[in-house]
């Protein structure tokens, strides 16, 4: 049963009906949407692996509300929706109904499992519960018996990328926002459900160990010293407690993704007007591999680049003056290879296939040098920029040492590499250059990467896999971008303002 506690000038969960004993709510509620699982995360961190998602709760308050009761103010409660991809609702979470009140600040939770790799569109709903329904647990409520109070959308990125994690939304009638009515306002707020984020870093040092090796000296890693007698000593030679900040505090705090993208135009994607080309624009408005990849991707990282403004490159082609160029700007400017959002990358490659003729070899070495070059400019005048170059190719490298050796030098800047394999061509040196098998990448003066920075996804796997391009490109570009923020002690934007403070 729910229960309503009465007081004074408060705003939410005393003065509501279910504010006692109140406690998010959880995935498991709702049929384990897009929740937390226990087992996988622990599968995960054992493993030293980062989880597949970041728990957060949304906190909820309006203002301006609607009254629609008579003798008293309305009695608000808030509901959640994820929305799905075939534009199906589902219920993620409710609040605790707020009684007498049009400025209510909820304080029942809703839980919800972020993942950076993929869009999260979200729906809000306001309704004011009638007096009958009060002795009812919000969860067992009608919600058609309920009066609509206002509803509003918003992506889970728009939330978590702002300052302090807080969204405001107009709320507007189920007829879209276009009514011109006020219906109010909705503020979204999200927190980590991290217990701690402090981390301790340990060095030791030992003398006097016992030798258990017949001939030799145990000293590789994978002997166990025997500790035995009054010598043998273990002594802690250091010991540091740091912060760990995460993915989000460095988003919410100012830090950007800035996303750019290089499409291959060498002849072996065939000739763009035919239906067989990789390159083909189909009349009906079915997206080929590269537009596919440039929609889904661009889609995602768009909403981490405040101004949306993309540098977008072609690569192997045969440009306007007759040269063939392996890094040309996309939009066919000379001044200027920026494009104005994803659309303006899709419309600047449609134009290109009219006006770059497909020629080749397949260098990637000058796509990654010219991002390399702006990542490493921004080092001078901004550190929160954060650069992800997207590459989508058909065809086996010509410049594979030449492209290694770019790659090594990139891996010191804030840049990550997607690499998207479109066709049917063997693409054992994308491959490679992935280094997913835990060899980082050498160049040809025998430099080692300082981390890597590369992830490659063949767009056939992906299709015969059933997943998303998107989630199999993305999934360690958080984990990228926090192992080079912590390696240069790079803190988010609020730390370093408070520490200079300080």
């Amino acid at each position: 049963m729910g229960l309503c506690l009465s007081g004074s000038d408060v705003r939410g969960g005393k003065q509501a009906v279910g504010g006692a004993h109140l406690r998010p709510t959880s995935a498991a509620d709702h049929n384990n949407v897009s929740g937390q699982n226990d087992a996988v995360d622990f599968f995960f961190k054992s493993r030293g692996l980062h989880a597949l998602f970041t728990q957060i709760e949304l906190s909820l308050s309006a203002s301006k509300l609607r009254d629609l009761d008579i003798a008293s103010k309305s009695d608000p409660m808030a509901v959640a929706h994820a929305k799905k991809r075939d534009g199906r609702l589902k219920e993620i979470g409710r609040t605790e109904v707020i009684m007498n009140n049009l400025i209510p600040a909820w304080i029942g939770k809703i839980a919800i499992a972020f993942q950076f790799e993929i869009v999260q569109p979200l729906l809000f709903r306001v309704y004011d519960v009638d007096t009958k329904y009060h002795n009812i647990p919000v969860k067992m409520l009608k919600l058609e018996d309920q009066d609509f109070l206002g509803e509003a959308s918003c992506v889970l990125s728009e939330i978590v990328t702002k300052q302090n994690r807080t969204l405001t939304l107009k709320l507007h009638n189920n007829y879209g926002p276009q009514v011109s009515r006020n219906f109010g306002t909705l503020s979204v707020h999200a927190e980590e459900t991290v217990a701690s984020k402090s981390a301790v870093e340990i060095a030791f040092r030992c003398s006097h160990l016992q030798n258990v090796d017949l001939f030799s000296k145990s000293v590789s890693s994978d002997k166990v010293a025997k500790f035995g007698g009054s010598k043998s000593q273990l002594f802690v030679e250091k010991f540091v407690e740091k912060e760990q900040y995460s993915f989000l505090d460095y988003i919410s705090s100012g830090f950007e993704l800035n996303f750019m993208v290089a499409v291959d135009f060498t002849a072996s994607n065939g000739n763009p007007r035919n239906p067989n080309s990789l390159h083909y624009i189909d009349p009906s408005g079915r997206l080929n591999s590269y537009q596919q990849a440039i929609t889904e991707i661009g889609e995602v990282i768009q909403f981490y680049d405040s101004d949306r403004r993309f540098p977008a490159w072609g690569f192997g082609g045969k440009t306007f003056d007759g040269t063939v160029s392996h890094c040309f700007n996309l939009n066919g400017r000379a001044g200027g290879f920026e494009v104005d959002g994803v659309e303006g990358i899709m419309a600047a490659y449609a134009s290109a296939l009219n006006n770059v003729s497909l020629a080749g070899p397949t260098l990637f070495g000058q796509v990654i040098n010219t991002a390399a070059r702006i990542a490493g400019q921004s080092l001078s005048y901004d550190r929160s920029k954060y650069f992800v170059l997207l590459i989508i190719t058909d065809g086996v490298l010509t410049d594979l040492q030449e492209t290694k050796d770019a790659l090594v030098r990139a891996s010191d800047l804030p840049l990550s590499i997607l690499i998207v394999g479109v066709g049917g061509a063997d693409f054992t040196q994308m491959e490679i250059l992935d280094a997913d098998n835990g060899c980082r990448l050498e160049s040809s003066t025998d430099r080692v990467a300082t981390r890597d920075i590369v992830q490659f996804v063949p767009m056939r796997e992906v299709h015969s896999g059933q997943i998303s391009v998107v989630q199999a490109l993305l999934e360690e570009l958080p984990g990228q971008f926090l192992t080079y923020m912590r390696c240069r002690d790079i803190k988010p934007l609020n730390v370093q303002m408070a520490q200079t403070c300080a």
